[in-house]
C-alpha cells in the first residue's frame, strides 16, 4: 500500500526527510514488562502482553520471532527482512535491526547482546548496500550503560561505512544516568557523519543531551503525553489540562503559541473535550504539543548559531 503510494512521502504528504527504525524496539516491547527495564522501555503497556510470558517467543543469530497482540499469529523479523520493509517505506534513514537488552542485565549477557546486535547491523548494512536507492543507513551503539561495551561498539561500527550513528540500548534509569552515558560517549563518535538519539525526546533529556553534541531525536513523549491531557506549554511549563481547576480556565493554554488550539480555545474548552472523550481533545493537544517541540528545537538551533550552548 505504502510502496505504491510512492513511499511514505507520498503517502502522507511529507516533502522533509523521514526516518524510519528497524521494529525490534515495538518486537521487545512485546516481552513482559519488567522492574529491570531502564528508561526507555518504560513506557510500555502492560495490556499487550496478553499473558505472564508476553508475545516475544525467541531471539537468535536469525533474528526475533514473536506472536502477534491482534491475532496470535507467528511473526518472523530478520535483519534483511527489516531492511527490505524500510526500503519499500522509501525511509530516508534506515535504522538496523538491534536487540535491547533491559537495564538491569548481567555483563555477560550484555556482551553477548552487544555483539549479536553488531553481527544483526553488518547484515543489515550488507543489504542495504545491495540496493542503496539514495538512502542512509545508521549503525545502533549499543552497551548499555557500561563504558567498556559502548568504546567497543563505537569502535567496531565507526569501521564499517554506515551513513551515521544511532545511540540505542538501555541508556540509564533517569536522565541524569541518561546523560552521563552520553558525556562518555559523545567524544567517542565520529566528528563527520551526523548522529541521532533513539527513543528519548522528553524536554529534559533534550536540553541536557543537545550541548553533549546529539543531532536528532525521536520520541513518543510530546504526542502520546498530549493523547492523556498533557500540554506542553512556554508560560505554564507541562500541565494537566484534565485537573478539576482548568474547568473554568478561559484563558488560552500559552499566550505565546501560534497553534490552532492557543489562537482559537481555551483551556476550558480543552478541558470539557476530554471530559466528553471527543476525539477533537487529542487532536488540539497533539497539534500543540508538536508545535511546542518545533519551537523548542528552533531556540535550540538558534541558540547554538549564536555559541550559546
Amino acid at each position: 500500500l505504502v510502496a505504491a503510494a510512492g513511499g511514505l512521502h507520498g503517502f502522507i504528504g511529507r516533502d522533509g526527510p523521514i526516518i524510519t527504525d528497524s521494529g525490534g524496539f515495538q518486537v521487545f516491547s512485546l516481552s513482559r514488562p519488567s522492574a529491570e527495564d531502564g528508561l526507555e522501555m518504560k513506557s510500555r503497556r502492560p495490556s499487550k502482553q496478553k499473558g505472564d510470558e508476553g508475545l516475544l517467543i525467541r531471539t537468535n543469530e536469525h533474528g526475533v520471532l514473536f506472536k502477534s497482540y491482534r491475532d496470535g499469529a507467528h511473526v518472523a523479523l530478520t535483519p534483511e527482512s527489516s531492511v527490505e520493509a524500510q526500503k519499500l517505506l522509501g525511509a530516508d534513514i534506515i535504522i538496523p535491526l538491534d536487540e535491547l537488552p533491559p537495564y538491569h542485565i548481567d555483563r555477560d549477557a550484555l556482551e553477548r547482546s552487544v555483539y549479536m546486535s553488531h553481527r544483526w547491523e553488518a547484515r543489515s548494512l550488507q543489504t542495504h548496500l545491495a540496493d542503496v536507492r539514495q538512502q542512509a543507513m545508521y549503525a545502533v551503539i549499543h552497551g548499555g550503560v557500561d563504558a567498556d561495551l559502548r568504546r567497543m561498539s563505537v569502535e567496531y561500527l565507526s569501521s564499517l561505512p554506515f551513513d551515521g550513528f544511532a545511540i540505542g540500548g538501555s541508556l540509564g534509569k533517569d536522565t541524569a544516568e541518561l546523560v552521563a552515558v552520553l558525556a562518555f560517549l559523545m567524544p567517542l563518535l565520529p566528528k563527520d557523519r551526523p548522529n541521532h538519539l533513539l527513543g528519548i525526546g522528553d524536554v529534559g533529556s533534550i536540553l541536557g543531551s543537545i550541548p553533549l553534541g546529539i543531532d536528532t531525536f525521536d520520541s513518543t513523549f510530546p504526542t502520546r503525553n498530549a493523547r492523556h491531557g498533557q500540554l506542553l506549554t512556554r508560560t505554564r511549563g507541562a500541565f494537566n489540562v484534565l485537573r478539576a481547576e482548568n474547568a473554568t480556565l478561559h484563558e488560552p493554554p500559552c499566550t505565546q503559541c501560534a497553534c490552532q488550539l492557543c489562537t482559537h480555545h481555551t483551556v476550558a474548552y480543552l478541558h470539557h473535550l476530554f471530559k466528553a472523550k471527543e476525539p477533537t481533545a487529542a487532536t488540539l493537544a497533539t497539534a500543540h504539543n508538536l508545535h511546542y517541540m518545533g519551537w523548542l528545537m528552533k531556540s535550540q538551533r538558534e541558540a547554538i548559531l549564536k555559541n550559546e550552548i
